[in-house]
């Protein structure tokens, strides 16, 4: 099993549109469920995690968005309205606790957002960050970090282009970044 964070950025870095939706939701080329690889993705997945904010919103849509996988929530409460069979803990320790007990060899996608993928790799449990860079700039929105440290050491490990313009970007990140230069690389 890998927790494998797929998240979907502006070109200038922001993971939210100012009014706070998912970036992939402001790119015209966006078809839920079908649209910039998230298809092939899910091909290997078995569950879904995310936090509460994230999956809040699910809860009015016409469709469930996950309608294939275990449902994961970091969260403090149910929902009201939330269905029985997704599994709800506000301890991180415990979630993926519970994760692990129902995996059956399949991967998790870890949906987000930045503060629970930074809790996930706080705990060593996140495998990989697979970015979808969007042709758009934002100027404004939540950011993947401060919430997941710059020190995150991350491992180059694919890209490819995708229709419409974005960028997929997948790295490890099992590991820790070194100190930054302080003078450029050509200079040291």
């Amino acid at each position: 099993m890998q927790i494998r964070a797929r998240m979907s950025m502006s070109a200038d870095g922001y993971v939210t549109t100012p009014n706070g939706w998912p970036a992939l939701t402001a790119d015209p080329a966006f078809v839920p469920g079908r649209s910039h690889g998230i298809r092939e993705f899910l091909a290997d997945c078995e569950a879904a995690l995310m936090g509460r904010t994230t999956f809040e919103p699910a809860l009015t849509n016409s469709r469930w968005p996950w309608p294939d996988l275990d449902v994961f929530v970091l969260g403090s409460h149910r929902p009201e309205g939330a269905p029985d069979h997704v599994t709800i803990d506000g301890d991180p320790v415990r979630l993926l606790e519970k994760i692990r007990a129902a995996n059956r060899g399949g991967d998790v996608h870890l949906i987000g957002g930045p503060r629970t993928i930074a809790a996930f790799h706080a705990l060593g449990a996140l495998n990989r960050l697979e970015l979808v860079v969007l042709p758009l700039l934002f100027g404004g929105g939540a950011q993947l970090t401060p919430a997941l440290s710059p020190e995150t050491g991350l491992t180059f490990l694919s890209q490819r282009a995708l229709p419409g313009g974005a960028v997929e970007i997948v790295y490890s990140c099992e590991g820790r970044r070194g100190d930054l230069p302080g003078k450029p690389a050509e200079q040291v």
